[in-house]
C-alpha cells in the first residue's frame, strides 16, 4: 500500500478471500462474483480461475468449468487442480482420451506436490472410473466384433462343409468329422481372444500388502517391501516410524518409488482395464 491506496493485487487477493468464505457457506453466486472481480483486476493469477471453476463444478456448469480450468492451466501448466477439473469437464462431454490425459497429468502433479492430499485420492478415483468406463465401451465393441467374426467364420465353414458333401458323397463321414474339428478349433481361438476382457484376480505382487488393492503409487522400503505411498505415509505419521510388517525403524525419507512395480501395474492395466473398477 502506498499513501493509503490499495493495489489491484491486494484488492484481488481480498476478493479471493471473500470468495472462499462465500464458497464455504455454499453461497456460490456470491463466490463467483468475488472471483470474477478478482480475475478482472488480476487476470493472470491461476488460482482465481480454479476457484471459480470449483463453483461452476458445484453447479454442474461444465462448459464454464472447462473454460476456467483451461485458462488456469494455460497460465500455470503445473496447476494440478486446473488439470483435474479440466479432465472432469472433458469427461462430462465424453471426450475420454483428452479427459483421461488431463486427469493423469493432475495425478502426477498432485503426487509430486501433495502426496498426502485427499485430492490425490479423489483424482485417482475419478481417473479409475473414467478408465473403467473406457474399457467397458471398448470391451463391448471388441466382444461384438468377435461375435460377428466368429459367426461369419462358422457360416463359411458350414458352407464349405455342404459344398464338400455335394462333391464327395463317398466320404461324407470324413468331411463331417473334419468340419466338426474345425468348428471346435474356431471356438477355442475365439474364446482365447476374449480372455483379456474377462475379469480375474489381480496378481498379489501388484497389490499393496496393507490395502490389498492394486498399486497406484508404489514405494519400496530398505527391507525390500513395497507399499502404497499414501498408505505407508499415513502409517508412519499416525502409528509410528516403523515398517508395519518387519517392525524395523522406517522414515519417510527412506521410501523410494518402485518404478519396476509401477511399470508392471501400468502394463497390466493396459491389457486388463476391468482392474480399474473401484469396489
Amino acid at each position: 500500500m502506498v499513501n493509503g491506496v490499495i493495489s489491484a493485487a491486494e484488492q484481488a487477493e481480498q476478493l479471493k478471500q471473500d470468495g472462499n468464505v462465500y464458497f464455504k457457506k455454499n453461497r456460490l453466486g456470491a463466490a463467483i462474483d468475488a472471483y470474477t472481480e478478482a480475475i478482472t483486476l488480476c487476470p493472470n493469477v491461476p488460482v482465481y480461475w480454479t476457484n471459480r471453476a470449483l463453483c461452476h463444478r458445484k453447479r454442474n456448469e461444465w462448459a464454464r468449468v472447462e473454460e476456467d480450468s483451461q485458462r488456469a492451466v494455460q497460465l500455470d501448466p503445473k496447476s494440478f487442480k486446473g488439470h483435474y477439473m479440466l479432465g472432469l469437464a472433458l469427461l462430462q462431454r465424453e471426450t475420454y482420451a483428452e479427459g483421461i490425459k488431463a486427469l493423469e497429468r493432475a495425478l502426477d502433479l498432485g503426487r509430486g506436490a501433495h502426496p498426502h492430499s485427499y485430492m490425490v485420492e479423489e483424482i485417482w478415483q475419478e481417473l479409475a472410473s473414467a478408465k473403467y468406463k473406457e474399457w467397458q465401451r471398448d470391451s463391448a465393441k471388441r466382444t461384438l466384433d468377435l461375435q460377428k467374426l466368429e459367426k461369419s467364420c462358422e457360416i463359411a465353414l458350414i458352407e464349405k462343409h455342404l459344398h464338400d458333401l455335394s462333391q464327395n458323397e463317398d466320404g461324407n463321414r470324413d468331411v463331417t468329422d473334419s468340419t466338426s474339428e474345425q468348428l471346435a478349433a474356431l471356438n477355442l481361438v475365439f474364446n482365447k481372444a476374449a480372455e483379456a476382457d474377462k475379469p480375474t484376480d489381480v496378481p498379489d505382487y501388484l497389490c499393496c500388502k496393507i490395502t490389498l488393492d492394486i498399486f497406484r503409487d508404489p514405494v519400496i522400503t530398505p527391507s525390500g517391501l513395497t507399499y502404497e505411498r499414501a498408505v505407508i505415509l499415513d502409517h508412519l505419521e499416525k502409528v509410528g516410524k516403523f515398517d508395519p510388517i518387519t517392525r524395523e525403524t522406517l522414515l519417510p525419507s527412506q521410501l523410494v518409488p518402485n518404478l519396476a512395480i509401477k511399470e508392471a501395474v501400468e502394463a497390466f492395466l493396459e491389457k486388463h482395464g476391468w482392474a480399474y473398477k473401484m469396489d
